[in-house]
C-alpha cells in the first residue's frame, strides 16, 4: 500500500510538472511577437505593455535577432512610463553589452536626459516646485553624461539638445548658489553670502545670475567694511552690466541697505521661524 502511494504520489509530481511545463512553452510568444507587440504598443501610447513586451524578449531572446533595438526601446519605454531611473539603468546596460554600437549616443543622450528631468521636470511639471530652491542631486550626473556624449560624439544629432541644458544646468546651479547667498544675507551671514556670491561670478561668469551676484558682492563687502572690495566688484559690474538697475542714471552704485533687522533671541534660535519683533 504504501509503495503504491509512493509511486501515485510521484506520478502526480511528474504530471503537474510537464503541464506547468507545457503551460509555460505555450505562453512563451515568438521573438518577433514580441517585438512587434511593443513597438505597436509604443505607437499607440501604451508603454505599460511595450516595457512588458520587451522584458519578455529580452528574458526569452537575450541574444535574437531584435536584442539590441529592444534594449534601446526600453529605454524609451521606461522613460516615457516616468521610470527615469529604470531609464538609466536600461542605458548603462546598453552601453556595457554594445560600447561599439552605432546608437551608443542615443543611449548616452537618454541617460543624461533621465538624470536631468529626474530633479527638474517632475518636480517643476508636476509638483509646482522651484528647481533653484531645491539641492541639484542629479543635474550635476545629467552634465557629465551630456559631457560624455559632446566628448565622444561631437556631431550627434543630439548634441545640440545635449549643449543647451548643459547651459540650462549651469544656470540652475548658479541661481541656486544665488539663494543659498540671498538667505545668508538675511541672516546677515555676510561672509558666507558673499562667498557664495563670489563662486557665481567665478564658476558661472556666463549664466543671468551673474548680475545679482556681483551687486550681493558689493553689498556685502560693503557691510564687511570692505570698501575697496566693494569698489572693485562695482566697477566690474559696471563694465559686464552698465544697463544694471543697480546704477542711477549717474551710473552710481544704489546698493540695498543690508542693516541688520531686530531679531530675538527666539528668532535666531528657531532660524526665524518665531519670534521675530
Amino acid at each position: 500500500m504504501r509503495s503504491g502511494f509512493h509511486c501515485a504520489l510521484l506520478a502526480a509530481t511528474l504530471l503537474l510538472g510537464a503541464c506547468a511545463s507545457t503551460q509555460e512553452q505555450q505562453d512563451v510568444l515568438g521573438e518577433e511577437t514580441y517585438y512587434n507587440n511593443a513597438r505597436k504598443a509604443m505607437k499607440s501610447g501604451n508603454f505599460n505593455e511595450a516595457e512588458s513586451n520587451l522584458d519578455l524578449l529580452e528574458t526569452y531572446y537575450p541574444f535574437g535577432r531584435y536584442a539590441e533595438q529592444a534594449q534601446l526601446d526600453l529605454i524609451y519605454a521606461r522613460y516615457q512610463n516616468l521610470d527615469l531611473e529604470g531609464a538609466r539603468v536600461a542605458a548603462d546596460r546598453f552601453l556595457r553589452l554594445n560600447p561599439q554600437s552605432e546608437h551608443a549616443d542615443y543611449a548616452m543622450y537618454m541617460r543624461g536626459l533621465a538624470s536631468y528631468n529626474l530633479d527638474v521636470g517632475l518636480a517643476s511639471r508636476y509638483l509646482g516646485i522651484d528647481p533653484t530652491d531645491r539641492d541639484p542631486g542629479e543635474q550635476r550626473q545629467a552634465f557629465q553624461d551630456f559631457s560624455q556624449l559632446l566628448n565622444r560624439y561631437p556631431d550627434s544629432q543630439y548634441a545640440a539638445d545635449a549643449r543647451q541644458r548643459m547651459i540650462a544646468i549651469r544656470n540652475r546651479m548658479a541661481e541656486l548658489e544665488l539663494h543659498a547667498a540671498r538667505y545668508y544675507v538675511r541672516r546677515q551671514a555676510y561672509v558666507a553670502a558673499n562667498n557664495r556670491a563670489r563662486y557665481v561670478v567665478e564658476n558661472y561668469p556666463e549664466s543671468p545670475a551673474t548680475e545679482e551676484a556681483l551687486i550681493l558682492m558689493a553689498e556685502t563687502y560693503r557691510a564687511l567694511d570692505l570698501d575697496e572690495a566693494a569698489r572693485d566688484a562695482i566697477q566690474l559690474l559696471a563694465v559686464n552690466h552698465p544697463d544694471s538697475e543697480a546704477f542711477d542714471s549717474d551710473m552710481r552704485f544704489q546698493g540695498r541697505d543690508l542693516t541688520p533687522e531686530n531679531r530675538s533671541l527666539l528668532n535666531v534660535m528657531t532660524f526665524g521661524l518665531f519670534g521675530r519683533e
